[in-house]
């Protein structure tokens, strides 16, 4: 992990400061007693501060942090059923731990600090989307698989969780690109399907929900493309398009509004648009996305507005947390009135 040195190097400082006059003592004894120069007595101190260190069981402790920070992909499971989650753990200044932690539903929450012991972590956020007005409350530990712990939610409930590292993603060369796919007939919903009771038609060529219900997801799953897809939104209603079903592209009424990680051609709760170009309500508008692992790029009505950008992880709403495997086209139908057409996905080889 990126910060692993940095905090090693910091600690290892704090333990000579706080320990120099029995530092001192033995260098000047193991310098005599050896009869080195004074230009080798860095390495004797770094020996002494190493063994030190050790002997106190810091150097573990540290090994741990190292191996906490960074992304996780997490599933929470409640009332026997699974929610996606993601957490972020990072190092701040000199001692602090701090984070991201994105819910099954809502944006990515900060973290403002990160308890740890060495062995087990803790940390709480207030609500969101959440009714009550009750933070949640995480604790954890390691396994050999990853993390696992227990959340105390704003109804006061303890359900369990558990979290593996979060893959990279990286890819390597250029694309290779396959052959455009028209996933969307305008007949009919052949190649997609409802994921609760449909609310979803297709009305004169356009894909339809005329009021909230149930997300449409494609029966295929994809990894790399770039897709085109335009949208039409009544008045103050919104939805998203998720890209693997898990990284989601918003769409709401935003014209004249300042950009925002909420608001139109924003990847939700984490990227925000470089400039607002979204339209009157009732106008047809387009995106043109291309993502490639993590890497990420937004045309919103024929502008750029995110160009080659890193998502962290998934944002609320996903299908599952699981990163690394294909996933589909999902297009948010429990938002409010959305007309989609011409949905055209190219696959990266």
């Amino acid at each position: 992990m990126r910060f692993q040195h940095y905090y090693l190097l910091n600690s290892l400082l704090n333990f000579v400061v706080n320990n120099l006059n029995s530092i001192n003592k033995q260098l000047m004894k193991k310098s005599s007693n050896f009869g080195i120069s004074s230009s080798l007595g860095l390495v004797v101190l770094a020996v002494l501060l190493c063994s030190a260190f050790a002997s106190n069981g810091q150097y573990s402790t540290l090994k741990k942090v190292s191996v906490l920070e960074g992304r996780w992909d997490m599933t929470l499971v409640m009332d026997g059923k699974e929610f996606p989650s993601w957490l972020e753990v990072e190092h701040s200044g000199l001692h602090t731990l701090v984070g991201r932690f994105v819910y099954a539903n809502g944006s990515a929450r900060p973290i403002s600090k990160v308890n740890f012991d060495g062995e087990k972590f803790s940390f709480r956020i207030p609500p969101q989307w959440e009714s009550e007005n009750k933070d949640l409350e995480f604790e954890g530990t390691f396994t050999d698989n990853g993390l696992t712990g227990t959340l105390v939610y704003t109804d006061g409930k303890k359900y369990n969780w558990t979290a593996v590292i979060a893959p990279s993603l990286k890819r390597e060369g250029e694309p290779v690109w396959g052959e455009p796919m028209t996933l969307f007939n305008g007949v009919d919903l052949k190649g997609w399907h409802a994921m609760g009771v449909n609310q979803w038609k297709v009305e004169n060529g356009i894909l339809r929900s005329n009021q909230s219900g149930s997300n449409l997801v494609t029966d295929t799953t994809f990894t790399d493309f770039r897709l085109h897809i335009e949208f039409r939104y009544q008045k103050e209603s919104n939805s998203g398009v998720y890209l693997r079903g898990r990284y989601e592209v918003q769409i709401d009424d935003s014209k004249g509004m300042d950009p925002w990680v909420g608001h139109l051609g924003a990847i939700y709760g984490f990227l925000t648009p470089s400039e607002m170009v979204a339209k009157d309500p009732g106008v047809w508008q387009s995106y043109d996305i291309t993502l490639r692992g993590r890497m990420v790029t937004i045309i919103a009505n024929n502008k750029l507005v995110i160009y080659n950008q890193e998502i962290p992880g998934i944002t609320g709403g996903a299908i599952n947390s699981k990163e690394g495997e294909p996933g589909p086209l999902l297009l948010q139908g429990d938002h409010g009135p959305i007309d989609y057409r011409n949905i055209i996905l190219t696959p990266i080889k």
